[in-house]
C-alpha cells in the first residue's frame, strides 16, 4: 500500500482535529458559512452611525469588501449548484441585493455591469425552470428586491416571457402573505436580533436605530470575520451533531473516535437533564396560536441526537424526537410548510431506522415522515443530489445497505452541495461543506479501495490454489464474496484487516459446498462427504469432495493458529463443531428433499438457521478481531449460541425464505413460508408471506437492540457490529428490491466500491451530468486496468459466465443463472 497516501491522511486528520475540535472559536470559524444575501441586504447597506450623509461610508466596510471580492466569474453572487457553479433561482435576489449595496456606495461599477448581464441572461431561464414551485423565501423576497434595485437606479430589463413569470411570483407572494398571520417584528431582548436573522435585524436597525440590534450586528462581524451567516446565533449542539453525522456518513468516524465520544457524551448528559422539560414547554407553547420559528431547528437537532446517541449505545427514549406527533398544530405546520421541513423530515425518517420492539411512537413517526417525503419531490428540484439520497433512503431499507457504498453516495452529495445555501430551507447542508473534510473523505475512500484491490487479488490466488476456482461446477464466487465482506464493514474495521479475508474465505467454502449439496452430488456422495466431515478425516474422499474438505481444513487450521498465537488457546474443536453442524444441516435438507415427509416449521427453522451459514461468518472473524472470548460464544458443543447470534441466524433464514418460496415451490422444495401455507390451506400464499414478515420484523428489532445496547450479552462492540454487517449483506441480497433484477447491478456496485475512483461515475448517475466535475485525471494505465477488470468480472459474476469442464451444468440456463433453487442461488451470489 502507498505509505505516502496514509501519511497524507494522517496529516489531514491532525489538521482537522486542531481546526475543528481544539477550541470553540476555531470550531465556529471552521463551520460558519457566509450568506451573500445577509452581507449585501444588511450590513453592507448600513451607513456609518446609521446616518444618511453624503460623506458617510458603510458602517461595516468589511462586508462591502466581501461583496467586491466574491462575485462569481459568471456575474452572480450566492447560490450555485455543485462544483460547476451552475446558478440556482436563489442567485437572482442575492445578486440584485449585492448590486444594490454597491450602487448605494457608488463602487464596483464593473461588478454591477457584470451582474446585470447575468440577470438579463438568466432571469427567464431560472424563473421558467422553477415556475411550477417557486420557493417561499424567493417568492417573498424577489419582487421587493427587484423593486428596490429599480428605485436605486439599476436598469433591470425584463425580457420577453419574464413578465408573465414575474406576475406569477407576485401572485404567489400575495397568496402567501394572505394565508400567514403576520406578527409585529419583535426584537429578541436576549440577543438583540430579529428572528436570529442578520438581514432582518439590519433592516430593523436602519428603521428604528435600536441599540440592541446594533450590538447584535457588531457581534456577528466580530465573531464571523470571514463572512456573515444566514442565521446567528445557532444552537452549538446542533452544529456539533451535524458535524458528527457528516463525519460518520463520510466514513471517517474511525479517525475521530475520541472526539465523537466526547461530543455525544456531552449531548447525552444535556438531554438527560433538559430534554423532557424542554419538550413539554415547547408543546405547551405550541398549543397557543403561534408555533415557535425554531421548530425545524429543534426537530432536526432532536432527530439527529436520537440517531447518533442510539448508534453509540446510549439509552435514549423515543420521546426524544417523537414529541412533535402529540400536537396537531405542529403536524399541520410541518405539512403546510414542506419547503422548510424537507431536510428535517429526512432526518426524522433516518432516526426511525433504529426502532426497537414496542416503540409505537417511532412507528408513527416513520409513517408520517415517509408520507411527507414521498409527496415532496417539487421542493427538491434545486438539490438533485439530495433528492437522490432521499430516494435511496426511501427505496432501500437501512438494513439492506452496505456502508462503504453509502459513504460514497454521501461524499458525492457533499461535492454537489451549493457553495452558498443562502436563505433556502436546506441551510443546514452548509455545515457539511468543508474543504479539508472533503479532501480527507476522498483520500480515505480511495485508499480503502487500493487496499481492497490488493486483498481481492490475494483472495483470488488462495481460491485458485485450493482448487475452488476450477472445481468443475457452479460459478466463480471470489469477487462477490470479498465485495460483501469489505463493503459492509468499512466503518469499524481498520485499513489493514485479515478479518475481511476470513469472512470471504468462509463464504467461498460455504457456497462451493452448498453448490455441491444442492446441485452436483448424488445422495451417496453426500453421505460420504458428510461422514468425512464428522470424522474430520479426508480418507476415501476424491474429486470435489476432497477439494472441499482440504480447503475447509486449511481454513480452520489458519483461524485456529492465529487465535492460538494471540491467546495461547486452541479453539479447533469449536471451529470444527460449527462446520460439522452446518454440513449436517445441508445433509438433512437434502434428505428432506428426497422424501415426502415434511418437517414441522419449528424443526425446519432449527435446521435452516444453521444451514444458512451466517454464524460461521461472524464467529470465525470475531474470534480473531476481539479480545479473548468465552467458549460458549463460538458454538454450542454442549449448549446454545448467544442470543444475538441466534437472532442473526433466524433473520437471515427468514429473509431467504420470504424471497425464495416461489422457486422452492416450483422445484418441490420446502421453505418456512410454504410450510406455513401448507398448515393453513384455506389462506392465500400472500397471507403466509405477511405472517413471516411480521416475525422477521420483530426479530430484526430485537436483534438491533442486542447489537446497540449493553446488557444483553458480553460481546465486544466490534463483534456485535460484525453481526450487524452480516445481516446488512444478507438483507441486501434478499431485499424485496433486490439487486438481481438486472445482471449488471452487482457488477456496477463492485466497481464503485473497489475500482472506480470518486468523481468517476461512468456507470451510475448520482448527479445530473452537467453538475459533475472530474477533479483529477486518471492515468491511462489505471483506466485500462479498470476496463480490463470489468471484462474479467463479467465472467465471474454472471455476465457471460464461463464454466470449467462443462459448458452448461445441470440446473443452469444458458446465461448461467440457477434455475433449480432461488434461495441457494442468492446465497451463492452473496457468500462465496
Amino acid at each position: 500500500m502507498d505509505s505516502s497516501s496514509l501519511s497524507s491522511i494522517e496529516s489531514l486528520v491532525h489538521e482537522i482535529k486542531k481546526d475543528l475540535f481544539s477550541n470553540q472559536d476555531n470550531f465556529n470559524t471552521f463551520l460558519t458559512k457566509t450568506s451573500a444575501y445577509d452581507i449585501a441586504w444588511t450590513l453592507a447597506m448600513i451607513p456609518f452611525n446609521n446616518q444618511e450623509k453624503e460623506d458617510n461610508g458603510p458602517m461595516f466596510d468589511s462586508c462591502l469588501n466581501w461583496i467586491l471580492n466574491n462575485q462569481n466569474e459568471q456575474g452572480f453572487w450566492g447560490e450555485s449548484n455543485g462544483e460547476n457553479l451552475i446558478p440556482t433561482i436563489y442567485s437572482l435576489p442575492i445578486t440584485l441585493a449585492c448590486m444594490v449595496a454597491l450602487k448605494k456606495w457608488n463602487v464596483g461599477e464593473r461588478h454591477i455591469i457584470k451582474g446585470l448581464k447575468f440577470i438579463h441572461a438568466n432571469m427567464y431561464t431560472l424563473l421558467k425552470e422553477n415556475s411550477q414551485c417557486f420557493p417561499c423565501w424567493f417568492t417573498i423576497v424577489f419582487p421587493s428586491i427587484l423593486q428596490l434595485a429599480k428605485a436605486q437606479g439599476l436598469e433591470i430589463i425584463i425580457v420577453n416571457g419574464s413578465n408573465k413569470l414575474l406576475s406569477d411570483v407576485i401572485m404567489k407572494k400575495i397568496t402567501l402573505l394572505e394565508s400567514e398571520k403576520l406578527n409585529d417584528n419583535i426584537v429578541n431582548e436576549e440577543d438583540g436580533s430579529l428572528f436570529q436573522s442578520p438581514s432582518s435585524t439590519a433592516q430593523a436597525f436602519m428603521s428604528s436605530g435600536n441599540k440592541k440590534c446594533l450590538e447584535y450586528l457588531m457581534s456577528i462581524v466580530q465573531k464571523c470575520p470571514k463572512g456573515v451567516p444566514s442565521r446567528f446565533p445557532v444552537d452549538e449542539e446542533l452544529k456539533l451533531l451535524c458535524v458528527v453525522d457528516n463525519i460518520q456518513r463520510m466514513g471517517l468516524a474511525k479517525h475521530f473516535e475520541k472526539e465523537i465520544e466526547q461530543i455525544l457524551e456531552q449531548v447525552y448528559n444535556n438531554y438527560q437533564i433538559n430534554n423532557l422539560k424542554n419538550n413539554n414547554e415547547y408543546l405547551l407553547s405550541s398549543s397557543e396560536e403561534k408555533i415557535s420559528d425554531d421548530l425545524p431547528e429543534k426537530l432536526l437537532k432532536d432527530s439527529l441526537a436520537f440517531r447518533l446517541l442510539r448508534l453509540q449505545g446510549y439509552k435514549i427514549n423515543q420521546g426524544c424526537f417523537c414529541w412533535f406527533l402529540q400536537q396537531p398544530q405542529i403536524r399541520d405546520k410541518i405539512e403546510k410548510n414542506k419547503e422548510h421541513f424537507t431536510y428535517v423530515m429526512y432526518n426524522v425518517y433516518r432516526a426511525t431506522d433504529l426502532m426497537f420492539n414496542g416503540e409505537s411512537q417511532i412507528e408513527e413517526a416513520r409513517f408520517f415522515a415517509r408520507n411527507f417525503l414521498l409527496n415532496n419531490n417539487d421542493n427538491l428540484s434545486l438539490f438533485p443530489a439530495l433528492q437522490k439520497v432521499i430516494e435511496h433512503e426511501l427505496n432501500v431499507p437501512w438494513f439492506a445497505r452496505l456502508e462503504h457504498l453509502d459513504h460514497r453516495l454521501w461524499i458525492e452529495l457533499n461535492q454537489s452541495i451549493p457553495l452558498s445555501i443562502g436563505k433556502s430551507s436546506f441551510s443546514w447542508l452548509a455545515y457539511l461543506q468543508n474543504e479539508k473534510l472533503m479532501q480527507l473523505a476522498v483520500q480515505n475512500y480511495e485508499y480503502r479501495q487500493s487496499i481492497y484491490r490488493k486483498e481481492l487479488e490475494d483472495l483470488k490466488r488462495w481460491s485458485k490454489e485450493k482448487g475452488l476456482v476450477d472445481i468443475g461446477f457452479g460459478r466463480e464466487k471470489t469477487t462477490y464474496s470479498y465485495f460483501a465482506s469489505a463493503a459492509s464493514s468499512s466503518s469499524f474495521l481498520p485499513y489493514e484487516s485479515f478479518l475481511r479475508l476470513i469472512v470471504a474465505k468462509c463464504s467461498i467454502v460455504i457456497t462451493v459446498a452448498d453448490d455441491f449439496y444442492d446441485e452436483e452430488a448424488s445422495l451417496s456422495e453426500l453421505h460420504i462427504l458428510s461422514e468425512a466431515i464428522q470424522r474430520w478425516d479426508a480418507k476415501n474422499l476424491d474429486g470435489p469432495s476432497k477439494i472441499i474438505f482440504e480447503a475447509l481444513d486449511d481454513l480452520v487450521c489458519d483461524v485456529a493458529k492465529m487465535y492460538h498465537l494471540q491467546h495461547k488457546i486452541d479453539i479447533t474443536p469449536q471451529l470444527r463443531h460449527m462446520w460439522k453442524e452446518t454440513f449436517g444441516s445441508w445433509m438433512m435438507e437434502s434428505l428432506w428433499s428426497t422424501t415426502s415427509n415434511l418437517p414441522s416449521r419449528d424443526k425446519y427453522l432449527q435446521v435452516g438457521m444453521i444451514s444458512i451459514g451466517a454464524h460461521i461468518l461472524v464467529l470465525h472473524a470475531a474470534s480473531l478481531g476481539c479480545s479473548i472470548l468465552p467458549n460458549q460464544m463460538f458454538g454450542p458443543i454442549n449448549g446454545q449460541y448467544e442470543n444475538i447470534t441466534k437472532l442473526l441466524m433466524t433473520t437471515t433464514r427468514l429473509l431467504n425464505d420470504i424471497q425464495s418460496y416461489q422457486k422452492e415451490r416450483e422445484f418441490g422444495k420446502m421453505n418456512y413460508t410454504l410450510l406455513h401455507f401448507n398448515e393453513n390451506p384455506r389462506g392465500q400464499i400472500e397471507d403466509s408471506v405477511d405472517f413471516v414478515n411480521v416475525i422477521l420484523g420483530d426479530k430484526k428489532k430485537e436483534f438491533l437492540e442486542n447489537v446497540l445496547m449493553d446488557g444483553f450479552n458480553d460481546m465486544p462492540r466490534t463483534m456485535k457490529l460484525l453481526h450487524l454487517s452480516c445481516l446488512n449483506v444478507f438483507h441486501m441480497f434478499f431485499n424485496s428490491c433486490n439487486l438481481f433484477d438486472t445482471k449488471s447491478a452487482i457488477l456496477e456496485d463492485i466497481m464503485r466500491a473497489i475500482y472506480i475512483p470518486l468523481g468517476q461515475n461512468e456507470q451510475t448517475q448520482i448527479m445530473p451530468l452537467q453538475q459533475k466535475k472530474i477533479k483529477k485525471k486518471i492515468e491511462i494505465v489505471k483506466v485500462n486496468a479498470c476496463v480490463n477488470h470489468v471484462k474479467n468480472m463479467k465472467q465471474e459474476v454472471g455476465i457471460g459466465i464461463s464454466f470449467v469442464k462443462r459448458q452448461n451444468p445441470k440446473n443452469y440456463n444458458s446465461f448461467g443463472w440457477s434455475t433449480k433453487e432461488f434461495a441457494s442461488y442468492n446465497l451463492r451470489l452473496c457468500f462465496m
